[in-house]
């Protein structure tokens, strides 16, 4: 029972620091950041890390990365404008890859 105890103060002393002054808004418009925090704690029913330092350090480096690679809601866009940004010297209209024949659309409309 101390040791659960222990866990949930943890816990909540790590979310206090990473949110400075949590609130019940904090966790509701920040799940996925709520639920990174527990699994650095707890995977599998297993306590894996109890040092609040170490937690609040992969948290932050992890927060790094996700804004490194411009977030989630980023990646369509960033999708499309690798495809539009590619230099063919001409768009093909026929692709043969042994005996399989495939006949390119007319892209233009698209570009």
């Amino acid at each position: 029972e101390l040791g659960i105890l222990d866990l949930i103060q943890v816990f909540v002393e790590t979310l206090d620091k990473c949110f400075e002054n949590v609130c019940e808004l904090d966790l509701i418009f920040h799940m996925d950041k709520v639920h990174h925090i527990l699994q650095e704690m707890v995977i599998g029913g297993m306590v894996l890390e109890t040092n609040m330092n170490e937690i609040v350090a992969q948290v932050e480096a992890q927060s790094k990365l996700e804004k490194a690679e411009g977030g989630l809601s980023a990646a369509p866009s960033r999708a499309v404008s690798a495809v539009k940004n590619i230099n063919l010297p001409e768009i093909p209209r026929n692709i043969n890859i042994g005996d399989i024949n495939i006949k390119v659309p007319n892209l233009s409309q698209f570009m």
